[in-house]
Parts: structure tokens; C-alpha cells; sequence
């Protein structure tokens, strides 16, 4: 009798991990058959991601460009002749949108709203990864001794403290939501 208190105690911790694996598991191994399919030169994304850092960063009046280098899966920045950044698959922003897109389904809501939420969500990852890969560019121009820390560790960290950043709003209003409900009833 205990054990089907404890699983139903549970349940919705167990159910919530094995959507979010399952979800997870799914877009990344998608997400690997993309890039393969590409392979041996950068995928689709990572060269909309190249084509958009390089308009911001002309906007920002610094003379870019970018080539998507054959033979390899990076799309090169360069800064006149100068190779500045290499964009791989890993910089287009996508895995941390499967994260996200995992944990918001798993966590669930009404649909109409969690698509919605979704929608806003992937967009403010996607502006705030070209945020970051902007930040890199201009540490791998000024501070190249500095870049592979703030690569790996600072702005690895932004992106993801915005993801969270997300995940709390949405399970905030998910408990008002539910708080109002109760006082209803």
C-alpha cells in the first residue's frame, strides 16, 4: 500500500522527467540527422545565424563578413581579411531552444498559451544567442586572450540564466493560475 502512495505522490515528478527526456532525446537526435545531412559544410541555421550577426554587426559599422567554409561545418567571420569568429552548428542556438521547448512541454500549461509562450520564448533565445555571439566577436577582436573563458563559461552562462529566466516566469504564472483556480472553487 505504501508504494502506490509513494508513486502517486510522484506521479507528476516521474511524468514531467520522462516527457522532458523523451522530448529532449527526440529534437536532439532530429537535430543531429539535420546536421549530418549537411555535413560536410555548416547547416541552414548556422548560416542565418552568420548572415544576421554580420548585419548587426555592420549596422554597428564594423567591415564583416561571413563564408561558409567548405569542406567544414563553420561559417567564418571575417573582419576585412581577417578571420575574427568560426560558427558551428553549436552557436546557432538550437540545442538550447530543445531545452526549453522540453521543459515547456513537460511542465505544460493550456495549450493555446504554452505555444504562444513557446513562440516568445524561442525568439527571445534566438536574439539573445546573436546577443551573445555579438559579445564574442567583439572579446575574440579586444580580448582574444580572454575569448575561449568567455566562450565556454560567461556567455554559455547568459544564454542559459535567460532560459531559466524563462522557465520561472512561466511556472510563476503557472502557480498564480492554479492559486486562482483553487480560490474559486
Amino acid at each position: 500500500m505504501q508504494n502506490d502512495s509513494l508513486f502517486s505522490e510522484f506521479k507528476p515528478a516521474i511524468k514531467f522527467v520522462l516527457i522532458f527526456v523523451t522530448i529532449y532525446f527526440s529534437g536532439n537526435i532530429f537535430y543531429g540527422l539535420w546536421i549530418e545531412y549537411w555535413n560536410p559544410v555548416a547547416d541552414t541555421m548556422t548560416q542565418l545565424v552568420s548572415r544576421q550577426i554580420v548585419t548587426i554587426l555592420r549596422i554597428a559599422n564594423e567591415p564583416v563578413s561571413a563564408f561558409v567554409n567548405s569542406g567544414e561545418p563553420n561559417v567564418l567571420i571575417m573582419r576585412s581579411d581577417k578571420m575574427v569568429l568560426r560558427i558551428f552548428e553549436g552557436c546557432n542556438g538550437i540545442n538550447v531552444a530543445v531545452v526549453f521547448i522540453a521543459f515547456m512541454i513537460a511542465f505544460g500549461g493550456k495549450i493555446k498559451h504554452l505555444l504562444i509562450y513557446i513562440t516568445i520564448g524561442i525568439v527571445i533565445i534566438h536574439l539573445f544567442n546573436l546577443l551573445r555571439i555579438v559579445m564574442l566577436y567583439f572579446t575574440a577582436l579586444h580580448q582574444p586572450l580572454f575569448f575561449y573563458y568567455f566562450h565556454k563559461y560567461v556567455f554559455t552562462a547568459f544564454l542559459y540564466a535567460i532560459v531559466f529566466a524563462l522557465w520561472y516566469i512561466w511556472t510563476l504564472r503557472s502557480v498564480k493560475i492554479k492559486k486562482i483556480a483553487a480560490a474559486q472553487n
